[in-house]
């Protein structure tokens, strides 16, 4: 696989392009190559172990678009005016913990790793839950999940920005609320899936009022 080619100052102007885009171009709609691109990403993304404690739920059905609108405060502009509309789900206590058989199934059928290996990672796994992080609730292990399900977010985001798309991440939402959506209307498993965050992209209606602002970059690093 070759070396990727990207000029730096590529990528800097898709990071200053990006922005949380309040409401879009209901007319502009993201072609499926495009969108097909922006979910490989979250795809390819990294996770803790490797163990993707993730799903995506493309949401485009319009009526299912208006049944979030009540538990999800944040949401609604973006609902009716983005050209596609995203549920980022994390996986819960039952899916993710040492022992779980998603995690086994992981380790065997997906990497294919050789009983050795799989003793070694659960070893290491059950050290690192217990031991290392703490993850003694199923609270503590899906905000875990969740971590690793916010790389893939920023992922997507960045991906977008680089093929000049827009986006707006979503934590304007009851979550109670919305599982409960989800497992009724969605099909959602909410003993397993948890929902930590939405996302819409497609194309800014205008261009944003305020220029971006930062703190100053010698205020958030520290060289040792």
């Amino acid at each position: 696989m070759s070396t990727p080619n990207i000029a730096k100052e590529d990528i800097i102007n898709a990071f200053q392009f990006r922005h949380a885009t309040k409401e879009f171009d209901a007319t502009k709609i993201i072609s499926d190559e495009n969108m097909e691109f922006i979910l490989e990403t979250a795809h390819l993304s990294p996770s803790s172990f490797g163990f993707e404690p993730w799903h995506f739920i493309v949401v485009q059905d319009k009526e299912l678009r208006e049944l979030i609108k009540p538990v999800a405060w944040g949401a609604p502009a973006k609902l009716d005016t983005a050209s596609h509309f995203v549920l980022g789900l994390s996986m819960k206590a039952p899916m993710v913990k040492y022992d779980a058989d998603y995690i086994m199934s992981m380790m065997k059928d997906v990497k294919q790793w050789p009983t050795e290996t799989i003793e070694m990672y659960t070893k290491f796994y059950r050290e690192f839950q217990e031991n290392d992080f703490d993850l003694d609730t199923d609270k503590k292990l899906f905000d875990w999940s969740s971590k690793q399900t916010y790389i893939a977010l920023g992922n997507m985001m960045t991906s977008a920005a680089l093929v000049g798309i827009d986006s707006c991440p979503i934590e304007g939402f009851h979550q109670e609320k919305a599982e409960a959506l989800l497992r009724e209307k969605f099909g959602v498993d909410t003993d397993k899936y948890g929902l930590s965050f939405m996302v819409a992209f497609g194309y800014r209606k205008a261009d944003p009022a305020n220029p971006k602002s930062r703190r100053n970059t010698e205020d958030i690093i520290t060289w040792m």
